[in-house]
């Protein structure tokens, strides 16, 4: 028996399997396709997962020969054709971490060198934090997310170096900079539909703010985590993190709009468990954010700022089955998106799936090919997993218009872009 089939027998796929282990899918399907094998520190809880001891997950593993040993990579040095973006990231977060974790009282240093030593470390948190903001600008510009992966992976291990060996009040600054950074990570893999990965990005993110005691960064990493639940319907699970959110966002501070951003997500998650009041409710406190000034947000992990409020109304009521009140909100943002510049594409492609997912539900195939058409293309070019995966929404109701042939050409160029999109 081998690895693979020691998972089907135990009933995992292998994304559960990668979920259960806090890896990608992808790093389960090269241990069993003989290309990469377990690292020494997963070998453990992936025995106890599997319901084998050490020696015979080697076995599992290796096919009955012994592995040869895995060559040892630093932080930052370059990729191999083996190496995944997953696998990379996944050692720079355990690394950046484990070095907080083991951040202790500081050894006195003489008055005028500890203070030329946190000056010093200011200066390069400052550094970080300024190339962070221009990677949150490529990425929101960029029309292949995935292009930004490199500069951000390289980002992150140059981080992870700083920190090594600071003091827990030389740590502060540099933690800051790396919560904003690992959200940027977990929004890149997001994308990519590596969702395992943005979990333990945001959940990073999570930890480096909270040591910076950046209640806002802190808040915001929670937001995009609860994101990964809401997208698999999770809503449960979605609202528990939200709470927290919430909790961590009225700590933070008033004049920006992390808050009404929580609100904003809540509002989602009450229509996907069918409640229009706490759904309404939710976005009335989300719309409160045109009070703030210049809207509370900086562009890069905060980018709220109300400007998407109607057609995220549209799409709640489009949720709840409120069509006639979601067409009218939805094509209003859809006209106005178009005479804004600059939008995203992300942004116009879900305007353009929740008005054809109105026409699948009224069933009118003129509706669902004239909007429908129109995201895939967007898709298309832009590379984009999350419209690809708003998509796929749109295509599990495409059944009741299928008859008409231009509906059924429109689902088989959905179902060739998921193809395109998972590989």
């Amino acid at each position: 028996m081998d690895l693979a089939q020691r998972r089907k027998v135990l009933g995992y796929s292998q994304e559960s399997l990668a979920h259960a282990l806090g890896v990608d899918r992808t790093t389960v399907s090269r241990w069993e396709s003989g290309r990469n094998a377990p690292q020494p520190p997963l070998r453990p809880q992936l025995a106890e997962v599997l319901q084998v001891d050490l020696a015979d997950l080697d076995a599992l593993v290796t096919h009955g020969e012994q592995p040869e040993p895995l060559p040892q990579r630093s932080v930052g040095a370059p990729l191999s054709d083996d190496d995944s973006p997953g696998d990379t990231e996944d050692m720079i977060r355990r690394e950046f971490l484990r070095a907080i974790a083991v951040i202790g009282t500081p050894t006195p240093l003489p008055p005028d060198e500890a203070e030329r030593l946190d000056e010093g470390v200011s200066r390069g948190a400052a550094d970080f934090l300024r190339m962070n903001g221009h990677l949150w600008q490529v990425y929101q510009l960029a029309r292949a997310k995935g292009s930004v992966v490199p500069v951000v992976r390289d980002q992150l291990a140059a981080m992870d170096k700083a920190l090594t060996g600071r003091s827990a009040t030389q740590s502060q600054a540099l933690c800051r900079a790396a919560g904003d950074l690992f959200q940027l990570a977990g929004e890149l893999a997001f994308d990519n539909n590596r969702y395992t990965d943005a979990v333990a990005s945001y959940s990073a993110a999570a930890s480096a703010s909270k040591e910076a005691g950046d209640f806002d960064l802190w808040a915001c990493a929670l937001v995009r985590h609860a994101y990964v639940d809401v997208y698999e319907r999770r809503y449960r699970e979605a609202a528990d993190l939200l709470s927290a959110a919430e909790r961590v966002a009225r700590r933070g501070d008033s004049t920006l709009s992390t808050r009404h951003w929580v609100a904003s997500v809540q509002a989602e998650v009450h229509a996907g468990l069918g409640d229009l009041t706490a759904c309404e409710r939710a976005l009335d406190e989300a719309e409160n954010v045109v009070h703030l000034a210049d809207r509370g947000h900086n562009d890069g992990w905060l980018r709220f700022n109300g400007a998407r409020l109607a057609e995220e109304r549209g799409a709640r009521y489009a949720q709840l089955g409120r069509l006639d009140l979601a067409e009218k909100t939805l094509t209003a943002a859809l006209d106005q998106d178009a005479l804004a510049a600059g939008q995203s594409f992300r942004r116009r492609g879900a305007v353009l799936v929740d008005l054809a997912l109105i026409g699948a539900r009224r069933r009118d195939p003129d509706q669902v090919v004239s909007f429908g058409r129109e995201a895939v293309q967007l898709a298309q070019e832009s590379s984009s997993g999350y419209v690809a995966r708003r998509l796929r929404m749109l295509r599990a109701e495409l059944d009741q218009v299928v008859r008409d042939g231009r509906v059924a050409a429109l689902g088989a160029e959905i179902d060739a872009l998921s193809r395109l999109s998972r590989t």
